[in-house]
């Protein structure tokens, strides 16, 4: 979510930029100049459709140890808290909000720094999906096995009023943090060292207000990783479908504001052929 050297974004432009210099690295081979015999082997490994270049394994290892931080400090400092509430609900709102912002500038070059599946599905890459969970799941039995006892060891993502009241939130709260980092990580005239500071304060704006209500999740792994730890699952389909359709509302939004060249009968014209 911060600017690449060339200007470039690295929420979603470094996967895309990693998987074009993979396959540079392996030489074109014309059908024609191959005999039969000649044939080269096809030795890339294949992972949820994605070439299994080193670079994109390194994007995954980054994933996965940014998700799981995340997930630990901030799980960790919620399940303090209930064990001797020195940490406050603001602590705790700080917490997540500083890590976010924290992981985007240690791993933004590498892997984007998506660290959140509803995030991640407007990037089309499964494969940051599946390693965040896992990781989520990881940070979510470390503090399981830290914390247990009387308490409760692994802080569930759960409503304090209604389902339909925490899915409302949730889909409001995740559509502007879409919407914040589509702005400060996408668009070229956003100012890109900020993208860290953007999004870190969204999370912790929404954490602020959203908090008591819905639990302020925004993300999948970090309510399915302590659901699947705890055995924990009520409710948990309000904190996946809120979040996601939440997400994908919020790119599509910002990318009504996005610069274009093209008239508004261009545009007119193209909604027009879609919905045909």
């Amino acid at each position: 979510m911060a600017r690449r050297e060339d200007d470039s974004y690295t929420n979603g432009s470094v996967f895309e930029a990693s998987v074009e210099d993979g396959r540079k690295d392996t030489p074109e081979v014309h059908h024609a100049d191959v005999q039969p015999d000649e044939r080269p082997a096809d030795d890339d490994a294949v992972l949820c459709g994605m070439p299994m270049s080193v670079a994109f394994v390194q994007q995954l290892l980054a994933e996965f140890l940014a998700t799981f931080f995340l997930i630990f400090a901030g799980c960790g400092v919620i399940a303090l808290n209930q064990k001797n509430g020195m940490a406050t609900f603001m602590g705790i709102a700080v917490v997540w909000g500083m890590a976010v912002m924290a992981l985007i500038y240690a791993v933004g070059h590498v892997s984007g720094a998506h660290i959140n599946p509803a995030v991640t599905v407007g990037f089309a890459v499964p494969a940051y999906m599946v390693v965040q969970t896992v990781a989520a799941t990881f940070a979510s039995l470390m503090l399981r096995l830290m914390f247990g006892g009387s308490h409760e060891p692994v802080p569930v993502s759960l409503p304090a009023g209604s389902n339909i009241q925490s899915l409302v939130l949730e889909f409001i709260i995740t559509f502007y943090l879409m919407f914040v980092i589509m702005a400060v990580a996408t668009d070229h005239r956003a100012i890109g060292q900020m993208a860290g500071l953007a999004v870190g304060g969204t999370i912790m704006l929404n954490a602020l207000f959203a908090g008591p209500v819905s639990g302020a999740s925004m993300n999948p792994a970090r309510s399915i990783g302590p659901a699947l730890v705890g055995s924990k699952y009520r409710s948990l389909w309000v904190y996946i479908f809120g979040p996601f359709a939440g997400a994908a509302a919020g790119a599509r939004a910002y990318d009504l504001l996005r610069h274009t060249d093209k008239s508004l009968g261009d545009i007119t014209k193209m909604i027009s052929g879609t919905n045909n």
